[in-house]
């Protein structure tokens, strides 16, 4: 745990033994967390606004389509119908690839990425 972890917590305790967070207007009342909590805040707005007018954002779009095409090829048994999805399915996993690799490269991702992997303690 890093310096200002330990100090935010050692105040957090303080005010507790002082009884700061009695009576509070929410107080036994679930926290209602943000959808975007593992969203990169630059793309924070961006994926509010596609949320509210109901519109996916495009890589979330190909990853629900590739589940869709896995879920047909897995069903289907005419093997041109096979190789027809299976071409299909493999456009998109190159498409999703290749914006997962270009987001990568965003020194605000790769920011993102080693803080999510300091987290995990890898």
């Amino acid at each position: 745990m890093d310096i200002l972890a330990k100090i935010a917590e050692q105040r957090i305790r303080e005010a507790m033994e002082r009884g700061e967070f009695d009576n509070l207007p929410l107080q036994g009342k679930p926290v209602k967390l943000d959808d975007l909590v593992g969203v990169p805040e630059h793309l924070r707005m961006g994926y509010t606004i596609l949320k509210n007018a109901g519109v996916l954002p495009e890589e979330m779009q190909l990853k629900k389509d590739i589940v869709s095409l896995q879920s047909l090829l897995a069903a289907c048994y005419d093997e041109t119908e096979k190789q027809a999805l299976t071409q299909k399915m493999n456009e998109k996993i190159l498409r999703y690839n290749m914006m997962m690799e270009k987001q990568s490269h965003r020194p605000a991702s790769q920011k993102y990425h080693a803080k999510v992997l300091k987290k995990l303690g890898a």
